[in-house]
């Protein structure tokens, strides 16, 4: 499976079965949506989302007006979370490269990284607790702390579809590569 339909699908922030989750990677692994038309990636996508969905709606016990401003607000949350992820994987990627630079590392630039990624994780946060005073509107608190438990599991159980090196992507370290200052991967 790809690193972006992995990165598409563990921020979705709904949580797909056993049977749904080792499907997906099973049709992912015969045929990479990403090589082909973009109508079949949106289509597993579609029927990720569909399942994925339902499931949810069951285990939380949702009535049609909580899963559909479930829906909304799954939306409105995932593209702040993705723009802080890219945000997020620009700076490890810049600060990673002025840490293999060695004794030729800007210090200045290291320090605004350090800077900028705390800021982040702060960000973040304040996305994460938008989005429970959101929920809190429509989902009573047991609800809430289930879904909260249903998204880690879904991060949790993508991870390990992926097996080792699920973290990996196109610049990830790879076997046999060099060794690159920990914490930045």
């Amino acid at each position: 499976m790809t690193w972006r339909l992995t990165l598409v699908l563990m921020t979705s922030a709904i949580l797909a079965s056993p049977v749904t989750a080792a499907s997906l990677h099973a049709q992912a692994q015969r045929a990479d949506p990403l090589q082909q038309p973009g109508a079949r990636r949106q289509e597993l996508e579609d029927r990720f989302r569909q399942r994925s969905g339902d499931l949810v709606r069951r285990r939380l016990q949702l009535t049609d007006d909580q899963a559909a401003r479930l829906q909304a607000t799954n939306r409105q949350f995932e593209q702040q979370r993705m723009g802080l992820l890219t945000r997020e994987r620009e700076l490890r990627r810049e600060l990673r490269q002025q840490l293999m630079a060695g004794a030729t590392a800007n210090e200045t630039r290291v320090g605004e990284l350090l800077d900028q990624t705390i800021r982040l994780q702060r960000q973040r946060l304040d996305v994460a607790e938008s989005e429970q005073r959101e929920l809190a509107k429509f989902l009573r608190p047991v609800q809430r702390a289930k879904y909260f438990g249903l998204q880690n599991e879904l991060r949790r159980r993508m991870q390990e579809l992926q097996g080792p090196g699920a973290q990996r992507g196109p610049n990830r370290r790879r076997q046999g590569a060099p060794n690159r200052p920990s914490g930045l991967e």
